[in-house]
Order: structure tokens, then sequence, then C-alpha cells
């Protein structure tokens, strides 16, 4: 057991803040690169053939995520989140290293697609534990009245790194030529983010889990915090996962698919519907704590995520058919986009607080780590594909929105069982 944390808060922020820019830069970098890299990997007669594969491997990457929270779950709730993180970190740091490092089809032949393989699911694995170990260290040690406020910095990491990882990769693809780019230059990126994962590492190296945990770990007399996360505390668990698969589901409306959306609706080109969407993204990482601190100061926590999810339940049907109505006015796209992004920032930044309040010391990161993984995860994940088919079986091109206020509905529904605890002490 760790002793208690000398560190400043400053410190702790910065380090449950930099594992979660890591790993979403590292997610960023390879979807953005995914082209670029299948051929290096994957040599075929039929390029589609070898991004498809490509993108299976990062799929494969997702499929180890659950195991990553139930793993990283059990060893954070049993040995604390500051160790679970410190572990994560040398997890994520290492195989993106090697990514950079490792040998093309042309010279190591079967080997090279296998390496890949392994790397990704080496990243899957450690992924799934980091986002809700830093989240649940930095709400834990957090002083009472800035659980919201601390705890958004887990998101602000993801955000940060996913934008990196696209500026990275565009900076790559603008400073070399095609040739250089596929030859070598691809790499380049992801060597610079191994050298981020050494400064993280060494930030993380001397944090401590809060008194909080230590309290419980001294008094502790279960061995399966997993099992209880199923057991004792399966109305958290499964109020987690509903609440994190309707808020995933409406996330990924707004910033993985409305993009496409524009476009297949021929509103406006791809290029400039990503170029919104990315300042967009700029325009919620402000937001994130400002909108935190009304959960710690203002309104209750609970009540706070509620009232956003439920008026973009309300305005996601109007909006999708302004800009359908006005043939894509500029106008229209962006009041669209600004109104479901600072929705969406509320979640953003007090969700990981609600999250760890919503469950007791022994089973807090066990508890998390699925809910995260599997509702926002699993659930939210598969929202662009159930959008895109809903359009393809109903015909109808506002079928998404439709989605979304369905999850935005549900998200209220499952906040309605979830006790407010944002004013009272975390539970022992």
């Amino acid at each position: 057991m760790s002793e208690p944390t000398p560190t400043s808060l400053r410190h702790r922020v910065i380090a449950g803040f930099i594992g979660n820019v890591i790993e979403w830069y590292d997610f960023a970098l390879y979807g953005y690169l995914a082209g670029v890299i299948a051929p290096v990997f994957f040599p075929s007669e039929d390029p589609v053939a070898g991004l498809i594969a490509t993108y299976g491997i990062f799929a494969a990457g997702f499929l180890m995520r659950p195991i990553g929270a139930a793993l990283f779950g059990w060893f954070g709730d049993t040995y604390g989140p500051a160790r679970a993180m410190q572990i994560s970190v040398v997890l994520m740091a290492l195989p993106t290293l090697f990514l950079g490092m490792l040998p093309t089809y042309a010279t190591a032949g079967i080997l090279a697609p296998a390496l890949l393989v392994a790397v990704r699911l080496l990243q899957g694995l450690s992924v799934g534990g980091e986002f809700s170990s830093s989240a649940t260290y930095l709400v834990e040690t957090a002083p009472p009245d800035k659980r919201g406020l601390t705890g958004s910095w887990a998101n602000i990491g993801s955000m940060t790194g996913s934008l990196l990882g696209v500026g990275a990769a565009a900076l790559t693809t603008n400073l070399f030529d095609a040739d250089t780019v596929a030859s070598w230059a691809w790499r380049l990126p992801f060597l610079g983010g191994s050298l981020l994962g050494v400064l993280a590492i060494w930030i993380r190296r001397n944090v401590g889990d809060s008194r909080h945990f230590q309290a419980h770990h001294e008094n502790r007399t279960d061995s399966s915090p997993l099992l209880q996360a199923f057991t004792t505390n399966r109305r958290e668990t499964l109020l987690a996962v509903a609440f994190a698969g309707c808020y995933g589901a409406c996330y990924y409306i707004g910033f993985v698919y409305l993009p496409e959306w524009l476009s297949a609706q021929g509103l406006m080109d791809r290029g400039g519907a990503l170029a919104i969407n990315t300042g967009m993204t700029f325009l919620v990482i402000p937001l994130m704590p400002l909108f935190a601190i009304v959960g710690d100061t203002w309104l209750p926590r609970r009540t706070w995520i509620a009232i956003a999810m439920l008026v973009l339940g309300v305005a996601g049907w109007p909006l999708h058919e302004w800009m359908l109505a006005s043939g894509g006015s500029l106008a229209s796209i962006l009041v669209a986009h600004l109104v479901v992004f600072s929705l969406l920032a509320v979640p953003l930044g007090s969700g990981p607080a609600l999250f760890v309040e919503m469950f007791p010391a022994r089973d807090r990161l066990s508890g998390y780590s699925v809910a995260f993984n599997v509702g926002l995860g699993v659930i939210g994940g598969l929202t662009p594909l159930i959008a895109s088919s809903l359009i393809a079986v109903s015909g109808l091109n506002t079928a998404p929105a439709i989605y979304m206020i369905l999850a935005a509905f549900g998200a209220v529904v499952a906040l309605g069982f979830v006790p407010d605890r944002s004013r009272v002490a975390l539970r022992l």
C-alpha cells in the first residue's frame, strides 16, 4: 500500500491528465494514418483489403478494453488507483514506441503484421484501465468541493490527446511527400508519442493513493471487487452502464457521426465538416471544467447532467431538421454544433465525478471500468453503425436524431435512479 501522497493538487491533476493525452493521441494518430500504415504491414493487390485489415487490428484493440477494464479494475481496487495508473501508462508508452520501430512486411514477412497485432492488443489492454483509473484517482484525491472540476481533467486529457494526434498526423503528411511518409516518416509521430510517455512515467512515479482509499484498504475484508460490482453493487453497475451507454451514444453522434452525416446528405463537404468538428472540440475543452464547477457549487451534479441531456433530447430533432431545411447553410450548421457540443460538455466535465461517487470504495474502480468500457466503449461505439443502418432501413435522413433523442432521454431515466452524492463524502 502506498503512503499518503505528498504531491500537490496540481501535480495530481497533471498525473491524471497526461495518461489520457497519450491514450487518445495514439487512438487518433493510428486512425488518421491507417491508410498509410495499411500497405506497410498488409501489402495486397487490393488496397481496400489492406485498409480493412488495418482497421480490423484497430477494432481488436477495442476488444481488449473490457479485459483491461476487469484486470485494472481489480488491481486498482486491491492495490490502489495510483499503482494502476503507473502500470497502465507504461503499457501504453511502450507499444507506442514499438509501433514506431516495427519492421515492415517487406523486411520481416508475416512477422510484421503479427507484431502489429500484439502491439495493438497490449495497448487495448492498458487503455481499458487508464481512463477509469485516472478519473478515480483524480476524484478521490480532490478537495470535496472540487471533485467535479478535478475529475474533468481526465476528459480534458482525452480531448487534448485527440487534437494532438490529428495535428501530428496532419503535420507529418504536410511536411513530407507521400512516398516519404509511406517509407518512414509515418513512424515519427509514434516515436514522438513515446517521448510523451516517458514524461508521463516520470510524472506518475511518486504519486500515491488518497487517504480515503488507504482507510478502506486497512479495513478491507472482501477479496473480489469485480465480483462485488456484479453482486452486492450490481444496481450501481447496471445504472452506470445504462447511463454511460446512453450518453456515449449522444457523444458519438456529435463527435464522430455528425461530419459523416453532413457529407452524406450533401450539406457540406467532408473536409469542412471535419474542420467544424475540430473547432468544436477546441470549444469543449474549456467548457468542461467550467460546467464541472456548476455541478460542484450551484446545482447537484446529477440534476445538472440530467438537464443537459434533457435539453439535448428536445433539441436533437429540430436541429437536424433545420440543417436539412436550410440546405446546409453555414449558420444552421454552426448553431447546431454549438448547441450539441456545449450540452455534451456537461456530462464530459461532470461525468467522471458522478461515476466515482456512485460506487463504494471496495469496488469503485471495477464498477467504473466496466461501466465506462461496456457502456461508452461498446454500446456508444456502435452508434455510427446503428445510425447509418437506421437511415438505410427507415429512409429517414433524420433517423440519427431520433436515435440521439432516445439515448438522451434514456440517460435522463437512468440518472433518475442514481442518488446524488455531489455534496456528501465518498462512499466507504
